[in-house]
């Protein structure tokens, strides 16, 4: 029974490393394109955002700010050491 096991887990396996290979083995090709005819233009923008400025600094301290909060709570005065059972 043990090797039936092993043989399943080994046929899954590998049928499941397979899949992708079969699987694009048996699209088509797409016709062929010619780099002459590619041609790549940029968005045309008209206005630079300037928000990378400093929102690192501000998630740091947020962070910061987080980490504190989380073991304050923790560290809590926890002064009631009674049993919760009767």
């Amino acid at each position: 029974m043990r090797f039936g096991k092993i043989s399943l887990a080994a046929l899954a396996a590998a049928s499941l490393v397979s899949a992708p290979v079969v699987a694009q083995a048996q699209t088509k090709a797409p016709a062929k394109v010619s780099a002459k005819k590619v041609e790549r233009k940029g968005a045309a923008r008209k206005q630079e955002q300037k928000l990378g400025g400093g929102s690192g600094v501000f998630l740091g301290l947020l962070a910061l700010v987080a980490i504190v909060g989380g073991i304050v709570i923790a560290a809590g005065n926890n002064d009631d050491d009674r049993p919760t059972s009767p």
